[in-house]
């Protein structure tokens, strides 16, 4: 008998995960090794149902804190040979319960991830965007019941309605040590499809592609995340997953984005910056004045308010950050060489006084 893996290896956890990393990877694994996102592949249900059952242990606070103590086993339970070979554990069962008073949870259908790049403008005045989606939903043919007729559901021939499948082993001394695991064929439910539907053989979901808008608010940045609820992948007899779509922001030929504050450089004619005046600026909003005093020089910062992203959900933006460059021309007229010829002595005689 082939030695079962540790459920904390199979969901790819550490032991002391908490429990929504232990549920991210529950989503992330089996969206990856569900059956219909791998046709053709005939391991993928076993990896999937290997994926399912750990992750219904583990996210068992009770079921979790035994799978630590005992492992795979379980609490172990004591043979007496006047119960006809039940342990405590099934003695208890019959009395009050057991898996028969358990009730199904609502099965919930696995989130998706969409990375989605726009331009420092989009994220500036936010955007819509449309993007193309595929996902599973709820069948067309069956309306997600996964039936073709009105009697939706029959008794599981193999856990035969437990839902749960119960293996005792032998051990020294008469003691026996019980084994619970999830029905993989009615994934735990106690109930399959008597008539299945044609279009999704009892799944209840298909495969389908369409067109989705997207409204992109102002200020976004890269990393964060839009939740578009309901538009993840669906599972049959459940509610759908979510989307998730990932901001990417395009790096911008002229400004650098520092949270909602902006930075961009200006070329600074000479004249300018010796005499002052105005120049023109870019920003995300249209072109500005900038006011610029005499005697300016290269790298002289000036700040122009509310020119630069919004910040967070306020309708404040931040500022653009202007740095200058003095620039000099490369051709001159006759003219202008002999102005600044006259400029130059005009200048050298003037340090030769102060001198």
């Amino acid at each position: 008998m082939n030695e079962k893996a540790d459920y904390y290896e199979v969901l790819q956890v550490p032991r002391d995960a908490p429990q929504d990393e232990i549920k991210k990877a529950y989503r992330r694994l089996a969206r990856q090794h569900h059956p219909d996102v791998n046709p053709g592949d005939p391991t993928a249900e076993e990896r999937f149902k290997q994926v399912t059952e750990a992750y219904e242990v583990l996210n068992d606070q009770q079921k979790r804190s035994e799978y630590d103590r005992y492992g795979h086993g379980g609490r172990p339970s004591l043979d007496f040979g006047g119960f006809g070979g039940f342990g405590f554990g099934d003695i208890f069962d019959a009395f009050f319960g057991g898996p028969q008073a358990r009730t199904a949870t609502e099965r919930r259908g696995s989130d998706l991830r969409y990375d989605l790049e726009i331009t420092l403008e989009e994220a500036a005045k936010g955007a819509q965007r449309q993007i193309r989606l595929s996902h599973m939903v709820a069948c067309g043919e069956c309306s997600g019941t996964g039936s073709r007729g009105p009697a939706r559901e029959a008794t599981c021939p193999v856990c035969r309605g437990e839902g749960e499948i119960r293996r005792v082993s032998s051990a020294m001394f008469g003691m026996q040590f019980s084994t619970v695991s999830t029905c993989a064929r009615c994934r735990g439910q106690g109930t399959i499809i008597a008539d299945p539907c044609r279009n999704c053989g009892g799944q209840g979901v298909e495969r389908r592609s369409g067109a989705l808008t997207l409204t992109v608010p102002p200020g976004v940045d890269s990393g964060e995340k839009l939740r578009v609820a309901g538009h993840g992948d669906a599972m049959g007899g459940g509610m759908p997953g979510d989307l998730y779509v990932v901001i990417h922001v395009r790096p911008h030929e002229i400004f650098e984005r520092r949270g909602s504050e902006l930075l961009c450089e200006a070329a600074l004619p000479f004249v300018t910056a010796a005499l002052g005046g105005e120049i023109d600026v870019p920003t995300l909003y249209g072109p500005t004045k900038l006011q610029i005093p005499p005697g300016t020089q290269t790298g002289a910062a000036f700040r122009v308010k509310g020119k630069g992203m919004p910040a967070g959900q306020s309708s404040q933006r931040g500022d653009l950050h202007v740095v200058t460059r003095v620039t000099v021309p490369t051709k001159l007229t006759h003219k202008q060489r002999m102005l600044l010829q006259t400029f130059a002595a005009e200048d050298e005689q003037q340090r030769g006084e102060k001198r």
